[in-house]
């Protein structure tokens, strides 16, 4: 399967084209043009300005997140992403084209099951006004807290438990988005060359300037929401737990993949899922520690 397309950030042109891969390989980039090979893993992060770049040496691949993103919702864990330039393709700002074409060419089942991390003991970060939870629960489940000082977004609270339809429908066509203000400082510091009303919602101080308008009314927290799932599948397991995200940016999803990962008292790594009646009263208890926003309760 062949995408191409602008970079967000570089404005370059570049192919992409996605090879399966054997059971247990994850996923790897492999950058054609400079012949490295770059693991999709959360060590391998060496860049989270305004987008999530990894790296190994000097060679780069940048803005994943979109297309990791569509890979975790799919439930796709062992790919070779090859590509032909320094950028993940923008294609439309969301991750609904890369959704559409692995759908529509098909995902392979493999023999070997899906060994996932569970959360068995809450977990947290915070980094100024940034703070991320992850709490015990049987299933996936993502509650989002955006506040901005801006008319059409002030402060949002969205929770969504999340399996591939809902990923589907909810969260793939959340396309990115920023404040035209902001614009020119970001093409000062070689950002955003690529970016245009094709493939970004772009704010004035009052309105959109998309002339399509929004997909969703809530659009801006939905691909805040798109963008955590790209950064936490850099774990290389799917969660099954309750992550809690409160104003966070590529930087602070990465620092507590890591911060996670750190933790091994916190989780376990297992290949089934516990049905809903088979969760214990002591993990329906830690739901109650003062550790967890008070956001979540009012």
């Amino acid at each position: 399967m062949t995408i191409e397309g602008i970079g967000l950030h570089t404005g370059v042109h570049s192919i992409v084209r996605l090879i399966p891969a054997p059971s247990n390989s994850g996923i790897v980039f492999y950058r054609e043009d400079r012949n490295v090979f770059i693991r999709a893993d959360i060590n391998a992060v060496n860049d989270t300005a305004f987008a999530t770049t990894l790296g190994s040496g000097g060679t780069r691949v940048k803005t994943v997140e979109h297309l990791l993103a569509a890979l975790s919702g799919l439930g796709i864990d062992n790919l070779v992403v090859r590509v032909n330039g320094p950028e993940i393709p923008v294609m439309d700002g969301s991750s609904a084209v890369f959704v559409d074409m692995m759908l529509k060419a098909g995902i392979a089942k493999q023999a070997s099951e899906r060994p996932f991390i569970r959360i068995l003991k809450p977990i947290s970060l915070k980094e100024g006004n940034a703070e991320i939870y992850a709490l015990p629960f049987e299933g996936t489940l993502i509650t989002y807290q955006i506040q901005y000082k801006h008319p059409l977004l002030g402060a949002q609270k969205k929770s969504l438990k999340l399996d591939e339809k809902t990923f589907v429908r909810e969260l793939a066509p959340a396309r990115t988005f920023g404040f035209l203000k902001d614009v020119e400082l970001m093409r000062a510091n070689g950002l955003a060359k690529g970016g245009s009303l094709e493939n970004a919602i772009i704010l004035t101080d009052t309105a959109v300037l998309n002339e399509s308008g929004l997909r969703f009314q809530d659009e801006f927290i939905r691909h805040k929401m798109l963008d955590l799932i790209g950064d936490l599948s850099l774990i290389e397991f799917p969660l099954l737990g309750h992550i809690v995200a409160v104003r966070t940016g590529h930087g602070t999803n990465c620092k507590f993949a890591k911060t996670l990962l750190s933790a091994p008292e916190c989780w376990e790594v297992t290949l089934e899922a516990r049905p809903e009646e088979a969760v214990h009263a002591h993990e329906r208890e830690m739901l109650k520690l003062e550790a967890i926003p008070s956001f979540l309760t009012s």
